[in-house]
C-alpha cells in the first residue's frame, strides 16, 4: 500500500479546540431550563432567607457591646470584639482543641470506615444484620452516646479501666487534659465512624468490577489493586465523606458539654461562644465568636476542596 493511501485512509484528528466545543441547546432544552429555575427560585429565596438571616443578625450584633443583663447599655464597639476574641489566648487554645480533635478524628473515622465500608461491600452472607449492627452507632443520638462513653470511662463504675488493666482501676480518665481528650476522641469516632462508612460504601459501589478483575488478572497484589484501582476511582466519594465528616467535627459540641463541660481545657470553638452567649449573656462577644466560627468552616471547607482536586461535575459525567 502506498504512502498515499494510508494518508487517506487515516482519519483526520479532531482538535482540542473542536472537540471541547459544547453543542447548541435547542429550543425544547432551554424552555426546560428556564422552567426549573422558575421552579426552584422560591426554594433557593426561602433557603437564603433562612440561612442567611442569622449569619447576618450575627455580624451584626458582633459589632455592639451588648449584654443580655445590661440591654439598655448596648453601645457601637465595631470590631472591638474581633480583636478582644482575636488576642485572646483562650480562643486559639479552643482553636487548637477543635482542629486537633477534627484532623484525630476525621483520620481515625476514614480508615476504620473504609474497612466497615469493604466488610459491607464484600460480605455474603448475613448482609442485613451486619451493616444494621454497624450502623446501629450512628442511630444513638450524641448526647447518649456522650453519657454513655462517660460512664464508660468513669473510674468508679466504667468498664475501660478493666479492659486497660496497666492503668489501674482507679486511673481518672477526666482528671487531666490528655486523657480527657482522649475519652471525648474516643466517643466522637465511635458514633459517627458509620456514617462515614456509608458514605465510603456508596464510593465503593461506584468502583467497576471490571478493572478489579482485570487486575488480578494482570497479576496485580491485593494492596496494589486497593493502591492503583479502587482508592483512585473512590477519591470523589472520600473527598465528600471527609468534607462532610471534618465539618461536622469542627463543630464539635454536645460530647464536650456532656463528658467535661470544657473542664481542663477541653472547650471548642462552639463551647466557647455557648458560654458566652447562654451562660454570660454577651451576645456582642458570642456572636463575634460564632463569626469567626462560620468563617473557619469556610476555610476548612475550601482547604479540603483544594487537597482532594476533585472536579465533582466530572465525577458525575455531566462533561
Amino acid at each position: 500500500m502506498s504512502s498515499a493511501a494510508v494518508q487517506t485512509a487515516t482519519p483526520t484528528q479532531p482538535t482540542g479546540k473542536a472537540s471541547r466545543t459544547k453543542p447548541a441547546d435547542s429550543d425544547r432544552s432551554r424552555a426546560e431550563n428556564s422552567l426549573g429555575r422558575k421552579l426552584v427560585a422560591p426554594a433557593i429565596v426561602l433557603m437564603l432567607l433562612v440561612t442567611a438571616f442569622p449569619m447576618l443578625r450575627a455580624l451584626y450584633l458582633s459589632l455592639f457591646q451588648y449584654s443580655l443583663t445590661a440591654p439598655e447599655e448596648r453601645s457601637f464597639v465595631g470590631v472591638d470584639n474581633y480583636v478582644t476574641a482575636l488576642t485572646d489566648p483562650l480562643f486559639w487554645q479552643t482553636t487548637a482543641n477543635t482542629v486537633g480533635i477534627m484532623v484525630i478524628t476525621v483520620a481515625f473515622e476514614l480508615v476504620i470506615g473504609f474497612a466497615f465500608a469493604m466488610v459491607m461491600h464484600r460480605v455474603i452472607f448475613a448482609r442485613g444484620v451486619i451493616r444494621t449492627s454497624i450502623l446501629i452507632p450512628y442511630g444513638i443520638i450524641t448526647v447518649v452516646s456522650g453519657f454513655a462513653w462517660q460512664f464508660a470511662f468513669s473510674n468508679t463504675n466504667g468498664f475501660v479501666n478493666s479492659w486497660l488493666p496497666f492503668l489501674g482501676d482507679d486511673f481518672n480518665w477526666f482528671a487531666s487534659y490528655e486523657s480527657s481528650m482522649i475519652a471525648i476522641m474516643v466517643s466522637e469516632i465511635w458514633k459517627t465512624t458509620p456514617f462515614m462508612s456509608l458514605l465510603l460504601l456508596a464510593g465503593l459501589a461506584q468502583v467497576s468490577e471490571d478493572m478489579i478483575e482485570a487486575a488480578k488478572v494482570d497479576g496485580a497484589t491485593w494492596f496494589q489493586r486497593l493502591f492503583k484501582v479502587i482508592l483512585p476511582n473512590m477519591r470523589a466519594a472520600i473527598m465528600v465523606a471527609v468534607l462532610f465528616r471534618a465539618l461536622d467535627a469542627y463543630r464539635i459540641f454536645d460530647n464536650i458539654f456532656v463528658m467535661t463541660a470544657g473542664a481542663n481545657g477541653t472547650s471548642s470553638i462552639s463551647f466557647l461562644t455557648y458560654r458566652q452567649v447562654i451562660e454570660q449573656f454577651q451576645l456582642g462577644i458570642g456572636s463575634a465568636l460564632s463569626v469567626l466560627l462560620f468563617l473557619s468552616v469556610l476555610v476548612v471547607a475550601f482547604v479540603i476542596v483544594k487537597v482532594f482536586r476533585v472536579d465533582l461535575a466530572s465525577a458525575r459525567q455531566e462533561r
